[in-house]
């Protein structure tokens, strides 16, 4: 293979590998122990967002930032992602949105269910 063909190949395989792994980080869920899900501003498992995770994982000061907004239901989030989660129903779905019976109209998510609730 040519020089400047092998280059532009190994550059075009880096610039595809740097897009997929910065869209996977931009939201930044991850999993950080099993049935624990975080985001960049939360931390939650399958009783609901935790004051104790959310410190432990991300630090005091974002724990202190979330709870400072005062009194909020903590059985349902929505990650960073778009994923919404609700402890109460034990689901992650991909969105937050209802349809027009009233109930949430989201795709379960099976990978973001798992992670949680374990199911």
């Amino acid at each position: 293979m040519k020089q400047p063909i092998r280059f532009a190949c190994l550059a075009l395989f880096f610039a595809v590998a740097a897009t997929a792994t910065g869209a996977e980080h931009a939201a930044g869920v991850r999993s950080p122990a099993p049935g624990v899900l975080c985001d960049p501003y939360l931390c939650a498992n399958d009783q609901g967002i935790s004051r104790e995770l959310t410190a432990r994982h991300l630090g005091e000061k974002a724990a202190a930032r979330l709870f400072s907004q005062g009194e909020f239901d903590r059985t349902e989030f929505t990650l960073a992602n778009g994923v919404f989660c609700d402890t109460k129903e034990r689901l992650c779905r991909k969105d937050r949105y209802f349809g027009a019976d009233g109930k949430r109209s989201g795709e379960v998510s099976e990978q973001y269910t798992q992670l949680l609730f374990g199911k």
